[in-house]
């Protein structure tokens, strides 16, 4: 016996170019089982950020400011996981709430760096010319001091405070964020759809917002990562000589600086903010590199 079959017209499926781009990003980022270890690390200091306040205040024994001198430099204990530091306060309650403070100076002082900085570079790779000449200029000036001399000079002019931090390390992210996105417009604006687009009548800013910002955010988004382990690490810097965070904040930079005298008696003090500074920038860094590789596999190359 034979079945008449009859032939349907095929629907060619829709494919969404973006949302496939986003799907082999992800899938490269998978393969990198440093940057999804980073990755998750970072999730967990956002959550515990959030939410780990809160939950202490509700379930918690210990404020961050509570001070009880008797039982000043206890080790790590069942009552106190991490101790107690020279004022008797908890230190996990602490840098509980440290996590909140080190990750919005991170976030916010990188978002000024972008704010300002990206703009600059496009402006300066699109038009070239004089304009571009003066831009580059002035970040060869601010690139010409290392990151920690230039946030600590600015730090001395304007005060210690936190403000005054993540403004000075905001100020010295913009050029790293400025020159990148230069060398990406510069690339893009070479490309001949650009020409196209100029010769159909599109403005500068048309061309600019809708073509050549959107082929330039993969290099701002790893520079972004980057840069808050960065800026986490001059914040902590600053803290520690005492021009950042001032106590009793419970900075983890400043927390280190008060440690460091009791390193002999009780280690505890200072090594629990050291080691988290360490974890919360290598977790920035390693995710930062396996966005990069995933963004732009030739780069691994």
């Amino acid at each position: 016996m034979s079945e008449n079959t009859v032939n349907e017209p095929v629907t060619a499926k829709r494919v969404n170019p973006r949302l496939e781009n986003y799907k082999m990003i992800w899938k490269r980022l998978k393969k990198n089982k440093a940057a999804l270890i980073g990755g998750y690390l970072i999730i967990f200091f956002i959550l515990v950020a959030v939410f780990g306040p809160y939950l202490l205040s509700q379930f918690g024994q210990y404020g961050p400011y509570q001070q009880n001198l008797l039982n000043k430099l206890q080790g790590p204990s069942a009552e106190h996981w991490f101790g107690t530091d020279n004022f008797g306060r908890d230190i996990f309650t602490r840098i509980i709430h440290g996590m909140e403070l080190t990750l919005w100076i991170g976030f916010l002082s990188v978002l000024i760096g972008m704010i300002i900085g990206v703009p600059l570079g496009i402006i300066s790779g699109y038009y070239g010319g004089r304009i571009d000449n003066i831009i580059m200029r002035v970040m060869d000036v601010l690139l010409a001091f290392p990151g920690i001399l230039l946030a600590l000079a600015i730090v001395s002019v304007l005060g210690g405070s936190l403000q005054n931090v993540i403004i000075a390390v905001g100020i010295f992210s913009i050029p790293a964020f400025a020159r990148i996105v230069r060398g990406s417009t510069l690339s893009v604006r070479k490309l001949e759809y650009i020409d196209a687009v100029r010769a159909l009548g599109a403005s500068d800013f048309r061309i600019i917002f809708k073509h050549i910002l959107p082929n330039v955010m993969s290099p701002i988004i790893v520079q972004a990562t980057l840069r808050i382990a960065t800026a986490v690490l001059t914040a902590s810097g600053l803290s520690f000589l005492g021009l950042g965070a001032q106590p009793p904040m419970p900075e983890w930079g400043a927390m280190l600086s008060a440690g460091r005298t009791y390193m002999y008696e009780a280690w505890h003090v200072a090594f629990f903010p050291g080691a988290m500074i360490v974890l919360v920038v290598l977790a920035f860094n390693i995710f930062g590199d396996g966005i990069r590789d995933a963004l732009d596999p030739k780069m691994k190359q």
